[in-house]
């Protein structure tokens, strides 16, 4: 699992795949997620700008993100 620590309130959720190299672009990350890849929370989350917060977890391809203050 991978963590990734907050410096503002809040990380979008393109922003932590790329933070967390599960995409090598933003516009890797905007497929992924268009696609119905990824999830946030358990649950398919289709809107790139989603904004992920202190205990919130992506998951693509059978990786984890956990997002930490």
């Amino acid at each position: 699992m991978e963590i990734i620590k907050l410096r503002e309130e809040y990380i979008k959720l393109g922003q932590a795949l790329k933070a967390a190299n599960l995409a090598a672009s933003g516009v890797e990350a905007k497929l992924l997620i268009l696609d119905g890849k990824v999830k946030v929370n358990g649950e398919v989350c289709l809107q790139r700008g989603r904004k992920l917060y202190d205990g919130d977890v992506a998951e693509y391809d059978g990786q984890t993100v956990k997002i930490q203050k």
